[in-house]
């Protein structure tokens, strides 16, 4: 895991790359790679590649990066870890290449070098790489499919810039920083900045699961290779055979998930909370015979003796598979020390992740550098509420939609006095016009705040503009666009996959976890072991959760199992609302004052004035 970043003049007007340019944005991400630096030019100056590393796979110096292939024509700059990359290379010896190293990185060269940019296809693992091919005077950008690691980039009609963070590219001092609304309208509805948007009109985020080529005319469109709902449409198409037992399937596919994870050269660890997905992981990785392996644990001091203290049902996991547990307690005095260091590194505005940052915190004063994260497993194995909510609701309200304007008429008649007058959410208002289709009914669940609730928090010009350029509604459609054959299981796991999960939980984990230096692993968000899961409405029946429960042996203890789901607590949303001399509202973490306050934050520094 590491920062990368590169700029590429590609237009014969453009000034060469400026090397104090690029080493200001591989400065931003020194913490990112705390284990080495990199710069390479080019010789005839149009190319710039810097490098932040992370040393997990051979940690020798011919890991250092960037990476030149033997021949010279080609460098990369890269992020991530390919978990299959061993396979890979025999299948490249066998071929006749030859390796200088014991790296994955040089893998990808050499796999590019067999079969240009649809290389990406192969990779198992996260991934964010910038390749340069001399002989082609060919730049390709690549985000691993479903969107673990980050990929920014700008372009200004004569240079391309790229970069591992946003704020990166922005350290470097050559391009301007105009807010964008719709960025910062999405930020206000979903408390995350939906892809491909950031709150800079200039840096785009590479989608998830696309590539981008760059030729001496420019970039292109960036092309999608891996698209969810497509690939979860092709896992139902297939028969899993009468005598397939799903609940083995489900095991199979856990087992050899969480075994690819595994490849490191340094020791991996697990982030161990009171539930399911993260306990099945350490008792996994305890089956596969790891050993001596630390779990790290959060907990507060403010919940101590409590139901919803983690602690101590995760110290009787970490008891039952024999790992080391190390508990991290986090008071409300470290919160506020912390909290500039927070908006710092958190690379876009996000209303979620500062529990990823105490714990990767945790890890990195425990010597850890690689750890596995139980995120993902409540999109493939419907944990969510929204698996009953969304086909419940579109079922429902459906048949309204044949009646115009009803939906609309509703909400204006539902002012938001009339909604907090009968006890109801301000969403409320909203059921009839956006409940009766499942982009409409998802926005309903999972949007913090719903467009006309934002006319008090956004200046007018910019929320219509905001709106226009975000589209939501069509945003959220896009996601389903290759499924609409799909069942109502695998709806939902598509639009919780490509939306909240990958805007929100992947990004605040990278951001987070970079912060200190911490790999985090996330072996239920892999293309691989989505596909080799039974499908959604076998999944739906076999009451998925349940079932990686058992996957250890032994299974995961009885009071872990009946606990209820009760999401991450904390007490981060309460201290965040005091810190803004606000209280908190509306049902989520943080109230319209408070996360106002936060943006202006992140954006201009601790200086900001509080609302009121």
């Amino acid at each position: 895991m590491c920062g990368i970043a590169g700029i590429h003049a590609y237009l014969g007007p453009a000034a060469p790359v400026d090397r104090a340019e690029l080493a200001r944005m591989n400065d931003r991400m020194a913490a990112r790679g705390p284990d080495g630096s990199g710069l390479w030019l080019s010789d005839d100056g149009r190319v710039g590649f810097a490098h932040r590393r992370l040393a997990i796979i051979d940690l020798s110096d011919a890991g250092a990066q960037p990476m030149h292939s033997a021949c010279g024509r080609h460098t990369i700059t890269f992020n991530g870890e390919i978990y299959n990359y061993r396979e890979l290379r025999a299948e490249l010896q066998a071929k006749g290449h030859s390796f200088r190293s014991g790296s994955d990185t040089e893998v990808m060269l050499q796999l590019y070098a067999e079969y240009g940019a649809d290389m990406v296809g192969r990779l198992r693992g996260m991934f964010a790489f910038g390749l340069w091919d001399a002989a082609k005077r060919v730049l390709l950008l690549a985000r691993d499919p479903l969107g673990i690691k980050p990929l920014y980039w700008a372009d200004d009609g004569w240079t391309m810039r790229f970069a591992s963070q946003a704020k990166a590219l922005l350290a470097g001092g050559k391009l301007e920083c105009q807010p964008d609304p719709a960025g910062i309208v999405g930020f206000h509805l979903f408390g995350s900045v939906p892809e491909p948007f950031t709150v800079w009109r200039g840096i785009q985020a590479l989608p998830a699961g696309t590539t981008l080529i760059v030729d001496p005319s420019g970039p292109g469109a960036p092309r999608r290779y891996y698209d969810v709902a497509t690939a979860l449409g092709d896992r139902a198409s297939k028969s899993v055979g009468a005598a397939a037992e799903p609940s083995r399937q489900l095991a199979e596919a856990v087992r050899d998930s969480v075994r690819h994870h595994l490849v490191a050269d340094v020791p991996v660890a697990v982030f161990l909370s009171a539930g399911l997905d993260s306990g099945a992981l350490l008792g996994t990785m305890a089956g596969l015979g790891a050993r001596d392996v630390t779990a790290v644990t959060l907990g507060f001091g403010e919940f101590k003796g409590l139901p919803n203290d983690e602690v101590p049902l995760a110290a009787e996991m970490a008891e039952r598979y024999g790992a080391r547990h190390v508990v991290r307690t986090i008071d409300r005095t470290e919160f506020e020390h912390d909290l500039q260091a927070i908006f710092d590194a958190m690379d876009l505005p996000t209303i979620d992740g500062i529990n990823t940052w105490f714990v990767a915190k945790a890890a990195r004063e425990a010597g850890i550098k690689v750890a596995l994260s139980g995120l993902g497993a409540d999109e493939c194995f419907g944990g969510y509420p929204s698996f009953a909510d969304l086909p419940r609701s579109v079922h429902w309200i459906r048949p309204f939609s044949w009646f115009p304007g009803l939906g609309v008429l509703a909400r204006h008649a539902l002012s938001t006095d009339i909604t907090k007058g009968l006890g109801l959410h301000p969403k409320m208002a909203g059921i009839l016009e956006y409940g009766g289709s499942w982009a409409g009914a998802y926005m309903l669940r999972r949007s913090v705040y719903m467009p006309w609730e934002l006319d008090e928090l956004l200046e007018p010009t910019a929320l219509r503009e905001g709106l226009r350029r975000l589209a939501p509604l069509s945003g959220i459609a896009r996601a389903l666009q290759a499924g609409r054959t799909l069942g109502a299981f695998d709806k939902v796991a598509t639009l919780e996959t490509t939306l909240y999960m990958r805007n929100q939980l992947l990004r605040d984990a990278d951001w987070a976890g970079m912060a200190h230096g911490v790999e985090i692993r996330v072996p239920y968000v892999d293309p691989f072991f989505l596909a080799s899961l039974p499908p959604g409405d076998v999944l739906a029946r076999l009451d998925a959760k349940q079932a990686v429960a058992e996957v250890p042996v032994p299974p995961l203890p009885a009071a872990i199992r009946s606990r209820p789901k009760t999401g991450f607590a904390t007490p981060v949303g309460r201290w965040l609302s005091d810190a803004a001399g606000a209280s908190a509202g509306h049902g989520v973490d943080f109230s319209a004052a408070s996360r106002t306050w936060a943006l202006r934050v992140w954006q201009h520094g601790w200086a900001a004035p509080a609302p009121g």
